[in-house]
């Protein structure tokens, strides 16, 4: 194993402090509790956006903390879920008083360590809404799930739910939106080679040299089968078809487009995918209306990437060109 580390146990934390020092104009980490917020949160009148995970996804979540998306971040350990002791905190310290919601990915311990912080929080006298995001088509369950993971679409529900709560949007109507976000997008995934967690020291998975899994998920978790790799394009509609097929994109539909790295997957092969699946959206008589190409919810250094598809409507069409200032994501400011 070689990594740009120190101590395998200090990576997060040493991490969040390098985070914190190359972005103190947009963010403030708090090292005990583990969690990092907006450098103006609490904002006044302002629902917060709050999101979470195990770390090793970077730049999610703490790259997408700032004006126009989420208010705080709460990682836990790589690959691990962040505790309720983290979370409440993180939840109370962006709270202005119009409310709180919660997006999480729909890992089981997320999903409980997320449900445990917002019970502690409705008892201090914190409104919180919850939205479960779980856009990935390849499984219906999972070593870490039940029903479908959540994946690429993350990114997208918090850009637009961020950019309505920044608009000025009811704690419900912000809940509502990353809703409807959640439910017109669909993800699926491939990995090309394996990650190698820093505490475990050893990949995470095998794979043959001459051989892919198609489906994957962003902690290595299994797919829907391995293949022997194909050619870019190939493998690219592996991963589109399933995707188009569930969301029922027809011609006349306005889409979203985002091919996202896993980490390990230079941006020319990343553009070589999306190319390809412009085109067979287009082929299909729908429209990509908006694209996002890079690596923004990775596993570490695992080669491979995402295809996401979201069905677009002309508010979220607004609220994704919204002005948004993040460490990872930044335009119209």
């Amino acid at each position: 194993m070689k990594k740009l580390i120190n101590d395998p146990r200090a990576v997060v934390d040493e991490s969040l402090d390098g985070f914190g020092l190359a972005h103190a104009d947009l963010v403030t980490v708090s090292a005990d509790p583990r969690f990092v917020t907006r450098k103006d949160a609490p904002v006044a009148g302002k629902v917060g956006l709050v999101s979470g995970g195990g770390s090793g996804h970077e730049p999610l979540h703490a790259g997408f903390v700032g004006r126009g998306m989420l208010d705080a971040a709460v990682p836990g350990a790589v690959f691990t879920s962040p505790t309720p002791d983290q979370i409440l905190p993180a939840t109370q310290a962006v709270d202005s008083g119009a409310g709180v919601v919660h997006i999480v990915k729909n890992y089981t311990g997320d999903v409980l360590n997320f449900e445990t912080a917002a019970e502690l929080a409705e008892a201090e006298g914190v409104q919180v809404r919850t939205v479960l995001v779980n856009d990935d088509v390849a499984v219906e369950d999972s070593l870490y799930t039940a029903g479908r993971r959540g994946v690429g679409g993350t990114v997208l529900v918090e850009k637009i739910a961020g950019a309505a709560a920044e608009r000025g949007d009811s704690l419900d109507d912000v809940a509502a939106v990353g809703e409807k976000v959640n439910n017109n997008v669909r993800t699926m995934g491939v990995a090309l080679s394996a990650c190698t967690v820093p505490h475990a020291g050893s990949p995470s998975f095998d794979l043959e040299d001459d051989e892919i899994e198609i489906g994957i998920g962003i902690h290595g978790e299994p797919g829907r089968h391995k293949i022997p790799l194909e050619s870019a394009d190939a493998i690219t509609d592996a991963l589109l078809e399933p995707v188009l097929t569930d969301l029922g994109i027809v011609a006349g539909d306005k889409v979203l487009l985002f091919v996202n790295g896993m980490g390990g997957t230079p941006l020319s092969e990343l553009y070589i995918v999306y190319r390809r699946a412009a085109r067979v959206i287009t082929d299909r008589g729908a429209t990509v209306e908006r694209s996002l190409v890079g690596n923004y919810i990775t596993a570490l250094e695992m080669q491979g990437c995402s295809i996401s598809v979201l069905r677009l409507d002309d508010e979220m069409t607004g609220l994704w060109d919204a002005p948004v200032h993040t460490a990872a994501l930044r335009w119209g400011v």
